[in-house]
């Protein structure tokens, strides 16, 4: 589940990169010179791929997550009562972890 949460993370900051990027260039929108506008250039198609692969990382991500899900929903169909002894047993062990804590 922390894998989660840091890949979620990690897609919020490049969005947010993605979108002060974009905001950079539209305040720069009125230099003319010809470096600023060839830097702009440049900005703007690494953006472009920038936001592509965001939005494909998004779509193989969900799908991931999709596909992992439907192969739990399979499994615990396929073999409930090994789904409950797993279960009793992660819940067993937590409960002798946060025991031995205090």
């Amino acid at each position: 589940m922390a894998k989660t949460s840091s890949s979620d993370r990690l897609l919020n900051d490049l969005h947010q990169v993605v979108t002060d990027a974009e905001s950079l260039l539209r305040a720069t929108a009125d230099q003319t010179s010809a470096g600023a506008s060839e830097l702009r250039a440049r900005v703007q198609t690494t953006l472009d791929r920038a936001k592509s692969s965001l939005g494909e990382f998004q779509a193989a991500a969900v799908d991931r997550a999709k596909a992992a899900g439907k192969a739990t929903d399979d499994y615990v169909h396929d073999n409930p009562w090994q789904s409950v002894g797993v279960a009793a047993g992660v819940g067993l062990l937590i409960g002798l972890l946060l025991t031995s804590r205090r």
